[in-house]
């Protein structure tokens, strides 16, 4: 794993401005969800912020990790599309300052395989496990609404991926809704059936965020962030087998999983285009209208305007 960092930052390795000397970021990151966790277990942003305190905090998911953004706890960190719209409809100051690729197959509604649903429709009046105001939410709310179904239609159960697999297994629970590496997890351990991925609906992307303060006061910082997460991100779309070797031995998930999980995954950070703004406005929209949020929020309001240097070119 070490190599593969190494290799990575050398790979994608800018000449950096020069910052304030010790400027201090907090990064908030979850174990095993991606390049984050690869950066931070190998130390770096530490070598590309070379005299700057960087700190990493763990989160079980993004709405834990938007909470301590707006505790001041953390200044900087990735999450699926919904969590950062709950926070903004819950008065959290933060702004998008970059995204990542959207997913369309690693996120899943799929039932066990003698499961007498067959359709996204026939989840009404089921029980539907997903973790509450994650991506997997958002799935599941476009799917039904496809189906000419509202979440009031189902028995929403609200669990996180290691209760909802406990759930699955017992049969307490209809369906479950998940992303990867839990979905190719899955996939593997039991008969499973696939009702709905992201395949005909809108799309959703991961973003990276951080408070307003941080922004406002280290913009030169961030941007210089952005572009090594760029940079590794990358280099690991570009050299899978190295990647899945680095996320093996980071998660302990076994080689075919990670193998699953790499396939229908795509790294990196970009700056927030119209039509990007366009869709979290669209995920704001659906779950403001679902009355799953108690107000609408405005997306564009609270994007920041990511400029890489020349030289630098983010996937």
């Amino acid at each position: 794993m070490k190599q593969w960092m190494a290799a990575a930052v050398a790979a994608g390795a800018v000449a950096l401005p020069l910052l304030a000397q010790g400027a201090d970021i907090t990064i908030g990151f979850q174990k095993g969800s991606g390049l984050l966790s690869m950066i931070k277990a190998q130390g770096a942003m530490e070598k590309a912020l070379a005299g700057h305190r960087v700190k990493w905090i763990e989160f079980p998911a993004g709405p834990q990790m938007l909470e301590a953004l707006n505790a001041g706890s953390i200044d900087f960190g990735s999450t699926g599309a919904p969590p950062p719209v709950f926070a903004q409809a819950g008065g959290v100051d933060l702004l998008y300052v970059g995204a990542e690729p959207a997913p369309v197959a690693s996120e899943a509604i799929f039932v066990p395989r003698d499961s007498p649903l067959h359709s996204v429709a026939a989840l009404k009046g089921k029980r539907v496990a997903f973790q509450k105001g994650s991506g997997s939410h958002f799935l599941l709310a476009s799917a039904l609404d496809k189906a000419g179904l509202k979440m009031a239609d189902i028995v929403p159960v609200y669990l996180s991926p290691s209760d909802a697999r406990a759930a699955f297994v017992s049969g307490s629970i209809d369906a479950w809704v998940v992303w990867d590496p839990y979905f190719a997890a899955a996939q593997k351990a039991y008969q499973v059936r696939v009702l709905a991925d992201y395949t005909g609906l809108p799309l959703a992307n991961g973003y990276y965020l951080a408070s307003r303060r941080f922004v406002q006061q280290s913009p030169q910082l961030v941007s210089t962030v952005l572009e090594q997460v760029a940079a590794a991100g990358k280099w690991a779309n570009a050299h899978p087998q190295q990647t899945g070797a680095s996320l093996t031995q980071l998660t302990g998930l076994p080689a075919d999983i990670v193998t699953t999980w790499l396939a229908r995954s795509r790294f990196g950070a970009t700056p927030l285009t119209p039509a990007i703004v366009a869709s979290q406005q669209h995920v704001a929209d659906v779950f403001y209208q679902q009355k799953l949020i108690p107000k609408p929020v405005d997306i564009a309001s609270r994007v920041w305007a990511w400029q890489p240097r020349s030289g630098v070119r983010p996937d």
